[in-house]
């Protein structure tokens, strides 16, 4: 018998838990409660995955329930530190010991908007805190807003508050009759991108026919769509709605602008061939035909300058490189193309240009500027002198810019043209002033100082005279005229 009963006692002192005596330590009875409302607090803060299973506290309540808050808030309030051993003696406290845990946060100084240690943040702060969690349920929308959606609104008012930004649905309006009254409110509306939603709603809800005949009499709606289709490419669309509206014209427009899409060039060509035949206006058909005659030049120049350029036979193309592809390039820059490689190549070739000019109608001003461009970049001054170069019936030759000689010396300046050859196309511009303008801008002494002299102004002369070199053949020049006796000058 004494053995069983040293037993548990050795039980009783080797165990971790301990049986209840009156003697326990207060602090290690305040311990446990701090523990227990600690772990039943974070328990509640961070538990959330487990709502469908009920937390009971130690003595057998529900967590959270009116008497247990009660219970745990007034026993938080009447423990003290001067009040232990009162207490503990008219035997308030009847729980086991457990060993001490540490614990900072106790429920009902959470309860009470404070901590057990004046270094931890009490419950608001924790919660307003941007590094903690919130776990407070989101809260539900107004239920006004729900009648964006599943409000019964007269098309009057969906057009409103479409044009206010809010989120509408369009699915209500199922006959046809609410459609086009919702389409009329919406072109009343003067909102462009509420009509091009609805005309999306009534593109999508009603058949061809019936929108195509619909929107031949709402002609602004019927603009809005075809800009639509036009910018979303649904070409399929757009003509099945040109043809009901008989549109040819428009309808061979739409075709023609497919080609943009057509990467390959033999498979342009061959389209371009073919929208020779569709109902275009006369001047389209022209338009059309010389783009389908331009496209075949430059294929066959292309051929011939890329097999002569990889042969390295011209000369040309050896110091002056191609920088790009010639198809598919406009008419002007095939022109100058064809000045810059191929300008003194027979009429008869392709690539010559002035069989562009004839083939394709190039007026004469078109056709010096381009040329003058060209070669005035090659620095081939020859050529362009005889560009500028005419003869009359008679056999005279005289100089003919029909650009304005104006316009060639500016053209000569910026191809890095020489003093001399500026200067003979200086003097042939005939508004005086311009002349004189362009001869002092370039340097044309020589220009300026004949100009004075022709005008008789001996001031101006003489004040030109000091804007020359000392000694040089200008001031000589200058010297000779002013002592000049035979010369009535005007001032």
């Amino acid at each position: 018998m004494s053995r069983v009963r040293a037993d548990e006692e050795e039980y009783w002192h080797s165990s971790k838990f301990r049986a209840f005596t009156f003697d326990d330590d207060d602090d290690e009875l305040s311990q446990l409660k701090e523990s227990k409302r600690a772990v039943n607090s974070l328990r509640d803060i961070v538990d959330d995955d487990d709502d469908d299973l009920e937390r009971v506290s130690w003595s057998g309540e529900p967590v959270g329930s009116i008497s247990w808050s009660i219970k745990e808030t007034a026993s938080g309030s009447t423990s003290s530190l001067d009040g232990r051993d009162s207490s503990l003696q008219k035997g308030s406290s009847s729980y086991a010991a457990l060993p001490k845990q540490a614990s900072s946060y106790s429920l009902s100084s959470l309860f009470k908007g404070r901590n057990k240690l004046s270094s931890f943040q009490s419950l608001s702060d924790a919660l307003t805190d941007t590094g903690v969690k919130n776990y407070a349920p989101e809260l539900r929308r107004p239920k006004a807003e729900y009648k964006d959606y599943s409000g019964d609104w007269s098309p009057k008012d969906t057009v409103r508050r479409m044009q206010r930004g809010k989120v509408c649905s369009l699915e209500r309006f199922r006959s046809l009759q609410d459609k086009l009254v919702l389409l009329d409110e919406a072109v009343a509306g003067h909102d462009g991108n509420v009509i091009t939603a609805v005309l999306i709603f009534l593109k999508r809800t009603l058949r061809r026919e019936i929108l195509f005949r619909e929107l031949e009499v709402r002609q602004v709606a019927l603009c809005h769509l075809i800009h639509f289709l036009r910018e979303t490419g649904e070409q399929k669309f757009l003509l099945d709605l040109l043809r009901f509206l008989d549109r040819t014209e428009e309808v061979a427009l739409s075709q023609y602008r497919e080609h943009l899409n057509i990467q390959d060039v033999e498979k342009r060509r061959e389209f371009l061939k073919g929208c020779i035949g569709l109902p275009f206006s006369a001047e389209d058909t022209s338009h059309i035909q010389d783009h389908y005659t331009l496209l075949e030049r430059q294929i066959i120049i292309e051929a011939n300058d890329r097999h002569l350029e990889m042969a390295g036979q011209s000369e040309l193309f050896r110091k002056y490189p191609r920088k790009a592809s010639i198809l598919n390039m406009p008419l002007v820059t095939t022109l100058f193309y064809s000045c810059f490689y191929h300008y003194t190549e027979a009429e008869g070739m392709f690539s010559s240009p002035t069989n562009l000019k004839k083939t394709f109608k190039i007026p004469d001003k078109q056709y010096v500027l381009t040329a003058l461009a060209a070669r005035a970049k090659l620095r081939a001054w020859g050529d362009v002198d005889a560009l500028l170069t005419t003869k009359n019936w008679l056999g005279y030759t005289k100089k003919k810019a029909p650009i304005g000689f104006h316009r060639v010396v500016e053209i000569l300046q910026r191809n890095n043209a020489p003093v001399q050859v500026l200067q003979e196309y200086v003097r042939l511009v005939e508004d005086v002033e311009t002349r004189l303008n362009l001869a002092t801008k370039y340097k044309c002494h020589d220009v300026v100082i004949e100009t004075y002299r022709d005008l008789k102004d001996r001031i101006q002369l003489t004040a030109y005279k000091g804007k020359v070199e000392r000694g040089s053949a200008e001031e000589e020049k200058i010297n000779s005229i002013l002592s000049n006796t035979q010369i009535r000058w005007k001032n």
